[in-house]
């Protein structure tokens, strides 16, 4: 049986604002296993990025636990330990936001090393060398500032930065999303090799279905801050069941008659997604939705278990099995 390294159960976010709360996060679970890519989608305003920081540490909770290898990390913001910052990394969206441009990528690097002691004063250069190395940058780079190098090598530097501490769990928040076409292949390449390389688990956040297609191993769909279905990929893209998670396959484009024939029937988008302070009652969904019933503007469905591995959150599918465990 694969070892669970990140539980995420009964997950809530709010975020008070003078016109309401937004409720970014709204009681998610979920889990992922070791060395698996977990593919977590959704639109922009989701809740999806919202999650991985509060994984990482950046927000507190305000409901809910999350354990990271059996031990519950939720309740230490503030004062995790210096070995649980070590083995929870995160590279962001915008490598140039998130890399300080008045630094030289030396100088950046040598930051988690000083701080996780990594490396000792005497072997800090080298570890920058192995470093840029494992990520396919020239070691002459380290004496390069952000402002001097491509969006594409920027990510990497980013990258290079997360896995200094040698973490076990990294989340990727649209790490490609930023980035030139021709650059997001040659990314998703290499860290699909580092994972291999160095037996890391990833939490990856994107919008993007089809990419989810070859990198992850299941996928778990956002909307409003809530989860609608989790299914391992290949029942997922084969087997879709909820309305919205259909909408979004149906959309991806497709270049050839046999990924068109694999897509789900067109379902048109209705209407826009409502604001997160004032979500509808029932269903989030309902007020777009193709298939929506008298109960669901009334009554929030509840996660069921369809099939192994394959859970969903709609009222069409009530009668199924009992609800879902933590996927």
């Amino acid at each position: 049986m694969t070892d669970t390294i990140l539980v995420v159960d009964k997950l809530k976010k709010y975020f008070p604002t003078k016109r309401g709360t937004v409720k970014a996060v709204d009681n998610i679970s979920f889990s992922v296993a070791t060395g698996e890519t977990m593919g977590l989608v959704g639109e922009s305003g989701s809740g999806k990025t919202t999650t991985a920081q509060c994984v990482v540490g950046i927000y507190p909770p305000t409901d809910g636990e999350i354990r990271f290898k059996g031990q519950a990390v939720s309740k230490v913001f503030g004062k995790r330990p210096k070995s649980l910052k070590q083995e929870i990394r995160i590279v962001f969206q915008d490598p140039g936001s998130s890399l300080n441009p008045k630094r030289s990528i030396k100088q950046i690097l040598s930051v988690p090393l000083k701080v996780h002691r990594v490396a000792t004063k005497k072997d800090n250069l080298t570890k920058i060398k192995s470093l840029l190395e494992m990520v396919e940058l020239p070691p002459e780079y380290m004496y390069k500032y952000p402002r001097a190098i491509g969006g594409g090598e920027k990510q990497m530097v980013a990258i290079a930065r997360a896995l200094a501490t040698n973490p076990s769990l990294v989340l990727l928040d649209e790490p490609t999303s930023a980035l030139d076409v021709s650059v997001q292949g040659k990314i998703i390449n290499l860290l699909m090799k580092l994972q291999q390389d160095l037996n890391l688990t990833y939490l990856f956040i994107t919008h993007d279905l089809s990419l989810m297609r070859n990198v992850a191993s299941r996928v778990a769909i956002m909307y409003l801050g809530k989860l609608c279905e989790i299914a391992p990929t290949v029942e997922f893209f084969q087997n879709p069941t909820h309305p919205y998670t259909k909408m979004l396959l149906s959309a991806i484009p497709v270049v050839s008659q046999e990924e068109k024939a694999l897509k789900p029937t067109k379902i048109a988008s209705r209407g826009e997604i409502p604001s997160p302070v004032n979500v509808p009652p029932g269903c989030s969904f309902h007020s777009r939705c193709p298939e929506k019933m008298d109960m669901c503007a009334q009554d929030d469905p509840v996660m069921v278990e369809i099939g192994e591995g394959h859970v969903t959150r709609c009222h069409l599918f009530a009668e199924a099995k009992t609800t879902a465990p933590i996927a």
